[in-house]
């Protein structure tokens, strides 16, 4: 019977994940054929879809549930190509409410699963580090403090990989303008990052206009903002007749290597900051539902931003619900401005954020060819 390794990506994100090893591993495997849950990508890599992962998407409360049957069909289905085929090898990646529950009845079949990505039980859920220890053979961290973090409640085998924005900006990371303070002192270049959701940017996009406002009562501000295409134009056009340098792109990166600072919504762009060497004011502000279960339900009591969590410290200030106050924003920015040793202890903490996400130095397809071939 031919070898065989399920692999699940249901998601787009999942999909990006498993490029990044997939082309390797494939032809490290030859004699290999890998099956499940993907997209273009992966099948034109050589995968057979037993489910495109758009199969899975869902927007909304209302269209989650009623993906539920499907979902518990499409467990019973990849568990029963697994006996079919004879599986022995696993790869899940990420897609952790599913992927969990696929883990635990893959275990039983006696199938060795890889879970790349694990999910930050640290923050919430943390009784999911139990159901991987029972049930996966290696699991794939990406943040510099999970791999001990599992290891300690029972996972025996973790392996850290570089975070996926390490791939993402891997060209432009080794050439990160250097931005002394000299070069702040006759404009600020300010870059606004008020959020993807429409919620999150009529929230925080008034506060960091006001906070630019005061600012331009001490110095020349020069305002860059990263829109996104899915949101109406309108909801930034607002905002432009208060601004006398006013620059819209969606190119991030370019963004980042050009501006002094950041107001930005917390989210995976604070980690992107970070590795950028920018100097970042964090602001989070939710719905009153989402505020309710953010200080009921869930018990990580840390920071919010990747940037202060991988670094064990505040080294971006955060400011969360009623604390978000232009004045306060801008005392921030003042200081970063005006501080030269300030500025400068800064941008060498924030040096070292590369570093702490280069991973392990080991080959993911070669290590997981490994497992398949045992």
């Amino acid at each position: 019977m031919l070898k065989s390794c399920l692999l699940i990506a249901g998601e787009k994100s999942g999909e990006e994940h498993a490029m990044s090893f997939f082309p390797e591993l494939s032809k490290l495997c030859p004699d290999v054929q890998f099956y499940g849950v993907g997209g273009d990508d992966l099948k034109k890599h050589g995968m057979e879809l037993v489910h495109h992962l758009r199969d899975f998407s869902s927007m909304g409360f209302s269209e989650v549930i009623g993906k539920i049957p499907f979902y518990f069909r499409a467990l019973k289905e990849l568990e029963n190509e697994v006996v079919r085929r004879g599986t022995k090898t696993a790869i899940l990646i990420d897609f952790q409410d599913f992927n969990m529950r696929l883990a635990k009845r893959l275990k039983k079949r006696g199938v060795k699963v890889l879970y790349y990505v694990a999910p930050q039980a640290w923050a919430w859920k943390a009784h999911r580090a139990q159901v991987l220890a029972e049930t996966v053979h290696t699991l794939f961290t990406i943040l510099p403090f999970e791999k001990e973090w599992f290891h300690s409640r029972g996972v025996e085998q973790v392996k850290s990989i570089p975070h996926p924005l390490m791939l993402t900006y891997k060209d432009q990371l080794n050439s990160i303008p250097a931005k002394p303070f000299d070069s702040i002192q006759k404009k600020v270049k300010l870059l606004l990052l008020p959020g993807s959701r429409r919620f999150e940017v009529h929230e925080l996009l008034p506060e960091f206009m006001k906070t630019v406002r005061i600012l331009k009562e001490s110095f020349p501000v020069e305002v860059h903002l990263v829109k996104v295409n899915h949101l109406n134009p309108a909801i930034y056009d607002y905002f432009k007749k208060d601004v006398d340098v006013w620059y819209e792109s969606e190119d991030l990166t370019r963004a980042m290597r050009e501006c002094h600072f950041s107001l930005a919504a917390s989210g995976t762009v604070t980690l992107s900051t970070g590795l950028f060497e920018l100097p970042t004011v964090v602001c989070y502000r939710a719905s009153l539902l989402n505020e309710f279960i953010f200080y009921n339900f869930i018990n990580y009591q840390g920071p919010i931003s990747l940037t202060n969590i991988i670094h064990g410290k505040m080294v971006f200030p955060e400011y969360v619900q009623h604390q978000i106050d232009p004045q306060r924003l801008a005392r921030v920015i003042r200081t970063w401005t005006m501080n030269e040793k300030v500025y400068n202890e800064l941008k060498a903490t924030l040096k070292e954020t590369k570093n702490l996400l280069s991973g392990e130095n080991f080959s993911v397809p070669e290590y997981m060819a490994g497992v398949i071939h045992e």
